[in-house]
């Protein structure tokens, strides 16, 4: 059997180091970042020397590893891709951008692996790591939906419909805009605390879902 086209083989792959990747993710979000905000200096200090580097360099390759097998998937069911696939990516490819294009080099600065002004980076990795956090609820209910959706859309098998596809442009709009604010923008209060970012998450699958089903 030729492992590249083993789909099962990187379907398994791909969901272990999404889930070492997404759980990282909580962790910085849910519980490292709440309690460096309380810590005692010296636990703090022995957090970023100590822990955050470690735990970083196991979030960031989780990352790449989990687009790498995405993109090999993605060339396996290239025949079936259809909205939901084609949403999902797109957050799962700005997420990874944002990781390795925001958050690693400004965590650098924070944790003084890289001269920098740490006032403005930690904001920054702060802005991007919660618009991520934001992204993943949608992004792996859409994955999910892709594979296993009673009635999937598949675009591939309609190209000329796709480029007009009204659903698939309104979703891509709502993914840049809340991307435009991860570059540019500031946090915004529905991503602020721990609450707010995982009531938002869902919310915004929700919508996902409803724009996917009224097709």
């Amino acid at each position: 059997m030729d492992i590249l086209t083993d789909q099962a083989f990187f379907r398994a792959f791909h969901i272990l180091f999404g889930i070492t990747w997404i759980g990282l993710l909580y962790y910085f979000n849910f519980i490292q970042g709440e309690y460096v905000k309380i810590a005692d200096p010296d636990a703090k200090a022995d957090v970023f020397k100590k822990l955050a580097p470690n735990a970083l360099w196991w979030f960031r390759w989780a990352a790449l590893f989990t687009f790498l097998t995405g993109v090999i998937l993605l060339h396996q069911i290239s025949v079936r891709i259809g909205t939901e696939i084609i949403l999902g990516s797109t957050m799962g490819i700005l997420m990874l951008l944002n990781v390795w294009g925001i958050i690693w080099p400004n965590q650098k600065i924070v944790l003084g692996l890289k001269e920098g002004d740490a006032s403005v980076a930690g904001p920054k990795a702060a802005l991007a790591s919660r618009t991520n956090t934001l992204f993943s609820v949608p992004m792996l209910m859409l994955m999910v939906y892709s594979a296993h959706g009673s009635v999937p859309s598949n675009l591939m098998a309609h190209p000329e419909w796709s480029i007009t596809n009204t659903n698939l442009l309104v979703g891509l709009a709502i993914i840049f805009i809340i991307q435009a604010n991860a570059i540019w923008g500031k946090m915004l209060p529905a991503i602020t605390s721990v609450r707010s970012v995982i009531v938002s998450s869902f919310v915004l699958a929700v919508a996902f879902k409803i724009i996917v089903s009224s097709m």
